[in-house]
């Protein structure tokens, strides 16, 4: 937005006085109207332009948006083709918002269409003469802070009572994965943060950048962390401790977030459908109907299909050694032969087949025996090349410094 500017016009008038007096300076103040702001946005300036505002409605079309704004089938046709490979109005998504130009003139006639991909991307599609359309993004500051917390009962109840965000819990919870059993929490466990927040033109939250640097302390061992890009080839960095050791794990701890576990692997459990005593060879995540299910590491698709005791069901193998297996999904979202990788969004929980509700069953082979992941001693992520190794020590420096004089909270 351009700085408004006030008009003063001071009017200087010489008046001559008889018998030789003195000219005098007199100063007439004029009544000017206040000016009216300059508003810049999507880099239009709006005041040129009427402006019409709304949202994507259900059953709503790109043709049928232009039409009740006076936009012919044929010039939509010809819109439509010229920018397809920037622009596809079918994907269109209800509540997305969206902002039509018109010219200022006796027919108001539209000459652009600005759809929101999201909070910060945007499309502009110039509907008028010159048909294009082309990608931008709203301005973005990125605001450093720090945060300090204490566990009474749970990670996110711990961010809330503080104000801040569920995604900065889960950021949180997600470098940890390796290293902490967050079912495990106790009353007393502290943590510190440096991390950095996105806001549209400074004022509107959209959400975490990322992680510099956090401390966890957990039943009195502080963990450390430190995101450090260390091949900029791949353009992606992983978190490591205070000793360049990486926290990640050839596997995920979980193939689910924010979950409890409601039946661990036994030799001998009471089956809560068949109503009998059986071995029950996996791991039970109780968690809401729809939540996502991750492969727990990089690996094949090697079924993906339904029986009656498993449901809908997808394994992974992840190499010659091991296999992991997800049952009971409402869905599945892979298919046979597609590479995974660590993270991926394989299903969805649900309870079809033998289920009494909403799980997943997490099963896990090493060289084709079925085992309890929680007793394996499971391979480490890449670790830090020698030869880079001081340079992530002055890099991660600062950081920890930081965290180091943030106090923690108590109880």
């Amino acid at each position: 937005m351009k700085n408004i500017k006030y008009l003063l016009l001071l009017s200087v008038a010489l008046s001559a006085c008889n018998n030789d007096e003195e000219a005098k300076n007199e100063i007439t103040e004029v009544k000017v109207e206040e000016a009216v702001p300059v508003i810049e946005e999507y880099g239009f300036v709006l005041h040129d332009f009427e402006v019409v505002r709304d949202t994507i409605q259900s059953g709503d079309s790109f043709g049928e948006i232009l039409d009740a704004h006076g936009v012919s089938r044929s010039k939509v046709f010809e819109i439509t083709e010229q920018v397809s490979e920037t622009f596809n109005p079918k994907r269109l998504v209800v509540g997305k918002p969206y902002i039509i130009l018109k010219a200022k003139d006796a027919a108001q006639t539209p000459e652009y269409f600005i759809y929101e991909n999201d909070r910060i991307d945007y499309t502009v599609v110039n509907i008028g003469k010159n048909i294009a359309a082309f990608k931008s993004q709203k301005p973005v500051t990125i605001k450093r802070k720090t945060v300090s917390g204490v566990i009474v009962s749970n990670l996110s109840e711990a961010m809330s009572n503080q104000g801040l965000s569920v995604l900065l819990s889960h950021e949180l919870s997600s470098i940890y994965q390796w290293s902490i059993d967050f079912w495990k929490l106790q009353k007393g466990d502290q943590f510190k943060m440096v991390y950095n927040e996105r806001y549209i033109n400074d004022s509107i939250y959209a959400g975490i950048e990322n992680i510099e640097g956090a401390v966890f302390v957990h039943q009195g061992k502080p963990y450390y962390a430190f995101d450090y890009m260390a091949d900029p080839e791949k353009g992606e960095s992983d978190f490591y401790d205070e000793e360049a050791r990486p926290l990640q794990s050839f596997f995920l701890k979980a193939p689910l977030n924010f979950s409890r576990i409601s039946s661990r692997f036994s030799g001998n459990r009471y089956h809560p459908v068949q109503k009998r005593w059986k071995a029950h060879k996996g791991t039970d995540y109780a968690a809401p109907h729809g939540t996502p299910i991750w492969s727990t590491a990089n690996g094949t698709v090697i079924a993906a299909s339904y029986t009656g005791g498993n449901g809908n069901y997808v394994k992974v193998k992840h190499n010659d050694t091991y296999t992991t297996q997800y049952l009971h999904m409402s869905k599945r979202n892979v298919r046979v032969g597609q590479r995974v990788k660590q993270g991926d969004i394989i299903g969805y929980v649900g309870s079809t087949g033998l289920a009494t509700g909403p799980h997943v069953c997490y099963r896990f082979w090493v060289r084709g025996k079925q085992v309890d992941p929680f007793r394996q001693n499971l391979p480490a992520a890449e670790p830090i090349a020698d030869n880079i190794k001081e340079d992530y020590f002055a890099a991660i420096k600062p950081v920890r410094t930081k965290l180091d004089k943030i106090p923690f909270k108590e109880i």
